[in-house]
């Protein structure tokens, strides 16, 4: 069996791979397609580490001339990644909530504002953080299974989402499902999901990879420049507004995670998390 992303017949291509702790990058030299793959058990949280790294990933990548796409998916199994970790914001100093929030900010800039083609294929459960990664790829594809579902879901935590992740989220699915989305903190399973425009397609678990390389080879057929240019051109305001109020957004974010309120609802949640093992 040859790789999806390796035609019959030919010799296999140079396959250049960096791993890291948590996620595994392979790039495919010869279609210029790089596949980057979220392995940090049990449920891929966004930790300081994972995305600090994430960052550098797509870094590395985007200095690379021979990489033109990524398809970003999940080495475990019925999870793409729960989202931003919890423990990062539960019970820790103030420079480290900054820090913290700063790395997800740089991850959210880099992914969205990246000029190569990028795929999600979501192969799993996708909450919060972990549907943001997802929301700023240039298109989605997802395992079609109702036990998995995606969103929003910040609101059920008692907490909000940043303004940014708001804006990302209205230019996929437009404003009234987002409002009603955000404001229950919906979780969406795949089917309902699809519905919604939150992914673009749902086919079989086991066609998930063999899609999002079909998808991949069809947006490069393109010329890079004029579809980078128009991403630009699409995404820039909300980038933009987010570069803008960078420092601002850093501390709503610690004067609103400190309140003790909301670590207290961190708290019962990450009991309630523990209970569920």
């Amino acid at each position: 069996p040859h790789s999806p992303l390796q035609p019959p017949g030919l010799p296999l291509a140079p396959c250049r791979s960096f791993s890291n702790n948590k996620i595994q990058v392979e790039l495919d030299e010869s279609s210029g397609v790089a596949m980057m793959k979220f392995k940090s058990p049990p449920v891929n949280s966004l930790s300081l580490e994972f995305l600090t790294e994430f960052s550098i990933s797509l870094e590395k990548l985007e200095n690379n001339r021979a990489c033109r796409g990524v398809i970003i998916t999940s080495a475990l199994p019925k999870i793409f990644s729960s989202g931003l970790d919890i423990t990062e914001m539960c019970g820790k100093s103030m420079e480290h909530y900054a820090e913290f929030w700063r790395a997800v900010q740089e991850l959210w800039l880099r992914l969205y504002g990246s000029n190569m083609v990028t795929v999600a294929a979501v192969n799993g459960s996708s909450p919060a953080g972990g549907c943001l990664v997802a929301l700023s790829c240039d298109y989605r594809i997802m395992a079609e299974n109702p036990k998995f579902s995606i969103g929003l879901n910040e609101a059920q935590l008692g907490i909000v989402a940043p303004f940014w992740f708001k804006d990302t989220f209205v230019n996929v699915v437009g404003h009234r499902i987002a409002e009603r989305s955000l404001q229950l903190g919906s979780l969406h399973p795949a089917p309902e999901a699809h519905r919604l425009g939150l992914v673009d397609e749902l086919v079989p678990e086991e066609k998930l990879m063999e899609k999002a390389a079909a998808v991949m080879a069809q947006w490069l057929a393109l010329p890079d420049h004029a579809r980078q240019l128009t991403k630009t051109m699409m995404r820039k305001v909300v980038l933009d507004r987010l570069v803008a109020h960078r420092e601002e957004d850093i501390k709503n974010f610690i004067t609103f995670i400190s309140k003790e309120s909301i670590q207290k609802s961190l708290r019962m949640y990450m009991e309630m998390l523990k209970k569920k093992k």
